[in-house]
């Protein structure tokens, strides 16, 4: 039997996902389900650079702003609600367009919920949240060191949602994500996948666009964005101000950094953000599409077209 077949377009930040989404969606029948871990939550659209109603252009959009900033949301919740997403897109005769730039999120829905038995409503999540508030990370990050040294070794002190996210998958599944790679590459995914991913040739123009959106970000709201989420009486131990953005302008909030401290921070993390995510993209050999100085979407429509094509997508 033939598995379903989806497209997973990916790439580092501000690379222009969301566009080529709707652009493939639209040329394809097809609907997107955002595969990031941070734009389902409600009240997030300026940090998270969610699409807007604009931008979809009426293309739907399943996975974004499904939650409350406050709850605690698992990757074992996000794959079962967004497999039942692309199940509905494929019973309508439409193709699914996975976008995205959480890997564990993307890679997680294309091979299936494998995940153990284990307590998926969040809670595990939440009380590693307030440790972290209480006790610092590095009690955390000891933690992990114990139980899963060879993950704890790729990361540092400054990872904190990386490291939480692993002591959680361990506290929820009893394997280690070590151990959740390796049944990934051993076992068979769900969905074929065609993989596309979007960079720049050259690095310093993405570091350019980051930066410029960083600034757009500050234009839109951002900073209103935080007061509206505290406003709203948003704990500070919830997983939304790991959010790159929002933790830095919380402390604006809190009167502990100015408004250019706080961008000049967003920048950089948002950099090595980038970095980390082409590090994952290559280890998955994808289709890439890479941009010039600028951005050209129907050049990039015209090469995804192609590949899929080749792939016997369309």
């Amino acid at each position: 039997m033939e598995k379903p077949v989806v497209i997973a377009l990916s790439g580092p930040t501000a690379c222009g996902k969301t566009r080529l989404g709707v652009l493939l969606a639209q040329k394809f029948n097809g609907e997107v389900v955002s595969c990031d871990s941070m734009q389902i939550y409600r009240g997030m659209t300026i940090g998270t650079a969610a699409p807007t109603e604009e931008e979809m252009e009426g293309v739907p959009h399943h996975m974004v702003a499904v939650a409350e900033a406050g709850e605690q949301y698992s990757v074992a919740r996000f794959v079962e609600e967004a497999d039942g997403c692309v199940q509905d897109i494929l019973r309508r005769g439409k193709l699914p367009i996975l976008v995205g730039g959480t890997g564990l999120y993307m890679d997680a829905l294309i091979r299936g919920n494998r995940f153990a038995a284990g307590d998926f409503s969040g809670e595990i999540r939440k009380k590693l949240y307030e440790r972290l508030e209480r006790d610092g990370i590095a009690p955390l990050y000891e933690e992990l060191w114990a139980v899963d040294r060879e993950t704890a070794e790729r990361l540092h002190l400054g990872d904190e949602k990386r490291i939480l996210r692993a002591l959680e998958v361990y506290l929820e599944t009893g394997k280690t994500m070590t151990q959740h790679h390796a049944e990934t590459q051993e076992g068979e995914d769900k969905y074929r996948a065609v993989r596309i991913a979007l960079a720049f040739q050259d690095r310093e123009d993405m570091k350019k666009l980051i930066d410029l959106r960083v600034g757009k970000m500050e234009d839109a709201g951002l900073l209103q964005e935080v007061e509206a989420l505290m406003a709203a009486g948003l704990p500070r131990s919830s997983t939304a101000w790991q959010a790159i953005g929002y933790k830095e302008f919380l402390r604006v909030y809190d009167g502990e950094a100015t408004v250019a401290e706080a961008l000049d921070e967003i920048r950089l993390r948002s950099r090595q953000y980038a970095k980390r995510q082409l590090t994952w993209l290559r280890k998955k050999d994808p289709h890439w599409i890479l941009w010039g100085k600028e951005r050209d979407f129907a050049y990039a429509l015209q090469k995804a077209t192609e590949i899929l094509t080749a792939e016997g997508v369309v």
